[in-house]
């Protein structure tokens, strides 16, 4: 049966201004409605949007909260996403270490004062090494989501892929709080599973000296619901709201600097080991 996907994403803000990428309008930048990867991302997001549940989410805590699975360094993980194609993304075909390169360098040139920052953009998307280990792409990569609460409209294909997700049949999930306290704070909050949370217990884990504001970009950067669309804000602390502007800023450089022209890796990769010997040297428990 063919799906008519009308509830793509709703996000209209932090697009760039026309030709801010070479070659690529902006009006082409998260499109849900066509073009030749949206099979393969519409498919992840089913699969995702039908697993991720309360249960789920709290067995992946425990999982992986004690960071037991294996030992690397920075670099060594950035290197090991060069096998990994990131199939939620409708912007971009290609290995997700350039993408990480693209970020940092775009933080780079509009904050050359903030090298933590820079180094943000090299580690956001670090935990995808997830989908590596045997972790499905569902379990990883996408947008998130809370839950153990009603599913907002500003969740991607939020029409059109829950219907077999156990959650939505329990009543305790779907009232707009569901098991939380008004204004209960982001941190109190079950995320879907992915690389954001993997990745935040991972630089707490080996104690990353960055800046509360790092720590709270890679928690939080995929959660497009709340940071591009205003959603969920009745589970928002005033920290959380503190907090925000950061991560918008972050996202400009995360989506904004997608680009078939990739970065010239060997030349950076000096600097920013440079960084990673500053704030997160060695090798880390993941």
């Amino acid at each position: 049966m063919e799906v008519v996907r009308m509830d793509a994403d709703p996000s209209q803000t932090y697009r760039p201004e026309a030709g801010a990428v070479p070659g690529k309008p902006k009006a082409d930048f998260r499109n849900y409605t066509d073009g030749t990867l949206l099979d393969r991302v519409y498919n992840t997001y089913l699969l995702m949007h039908t697993h991720q549940t309360v249960d789920f989410v709290r067995r992946k805590h425990v999982e992986y909260g004690a960071c037991s699975h294996r030992r690397l360094s920075i670099m060594e993980a950035l290197d090991l996403l060069d096998n990994l194609v990131d199939e939620s993304d409708p912007d971009v075909d290609f290995p997700n270490s350039y993408h990480a390169y693209q970020t940092a360098e775009g933080i780079r040139t509009a904050h050359p004062d903030k090298d933590w920052f820079h180094l943000v953009g090299l580690l956001h998307d670090l935990g995808k090494i997830l989908a590596l280990s045997g972790e499905p792409q569902w379990a990883v990569v996408g947008d998130t989501f809370p839950v153990g609460c009603k599913v907002q409209k500003s969740v991607v294909f939020s029409d059109s892929t829950f219907h077999d997700n156990p959650d939505t049949r329990n009543p305790l999930y779907n009232t707009e709080y569901g098991m939380y306290r008004p204004h209960c704070g982001l941190e109190n909050v079950l995320m879907s599973w992915g690389h954001d949370e993997y990745m935040y217990k991972v630089m707490r884990f080996n104690n990353f000296s960055l800046p509360p504001e790092a720590f709270y970009m890679i928690r939080f950067h995929s959660f497009y619901p709340w940071h591009t669309c205003s959603d969920y804000m009745h589970l928002c602390s005033p920290e959380d709201r503190r907090m925000l502007p950061w991560v918008q800023e972050f996202n400009k450089f995360d989506l904004y600097t997608k680009s078939e022209d990739l970065p010239e890796v060997k030349q950076l990769r000096s600097y920013y080991q440079s960084l990673v010997d500053k704030y997160c040297p060695g090798q880390l428990y993941w």
